[in-house]
C-alpha cells in the first residue's frame, strides 16, 4: 500500500492530481484509521493506465471508460477491446496530422526556395 504522497512521487505528480482523479471517479483508494488515503497495487495500476493514456492523447472520459471496464469484467476483455478501438481510432489521428505537417513542411520549404530566390534577385540588382 502507498500514500498518496508516496503515489504522487512514483508519478512524479502533485497529490492534488491524484485527488481529483479520485474525484472524477478514476480511483478508490483504502483509508486506513486516521482517514490517510491508500493505494493498492491495483490502484497503483489505474494510475499507470491514466499516465499512459494521457501521454497517448486519449481524454480523461475515455480513459475513465477504459479503466472502469476492467471494474466490470475482471479478465479484461472488454478493457482491451475498448482500448483496442480507441487506439485505432487515436493513430489514424496521428496519421492525419502526420499528413498535414508533411504537406506544410512541402509548402514551406517551396515558399523557401522562391523567397531565396527573390532575395538572390535583389541583391544582384543591387550590385
Amino acid at each position: 500500500m502507498k500514500t498518496i504522497r508516496e503515489a504522487a512521487d512514483m508519478f512524479a505528480v502533485s497529490t492534488r492530481t491524484i485527488r481529483y482523479y479520485e474525484e472524477i471517479g478514476l480511483l478508490r483508494p483504502q483509508r486506513d484509521a486516521n482517514n490517510q488515503r491508500l493505494y493498492s497495487k491495483a490502484e497503483i495500476a489505474k494510475l499507470k493506465l491514466i499516465f499512459r493514456g494521457k501521454r497517448f492523447g486519449f481524454s480523461l472520459e475515455e480513459i475513465k471508460e477504459m479503466v472502469l471496464l476492467f471494474d466490470q469484467d475482471r479478465t479484461g476483455k472488454k478493457q482491451l477491446e475498448r482500448t483496442i478501438a480507441y487506439g485505432q481510432q487515436r493513430v489514424k489521428e496521428i496519421d492525419d496530422k502526420i499528413s498535414e505537417l508533411q504537406e506544410m513542411k512541402k509548402e514551406m520549404e517551396h515558399l523557401m526556395v522562391l523567397f531565396s530566390e527573390k532575395l538572390n534577385n535583389i541583391k544582384g540588382e543591387g550590385k
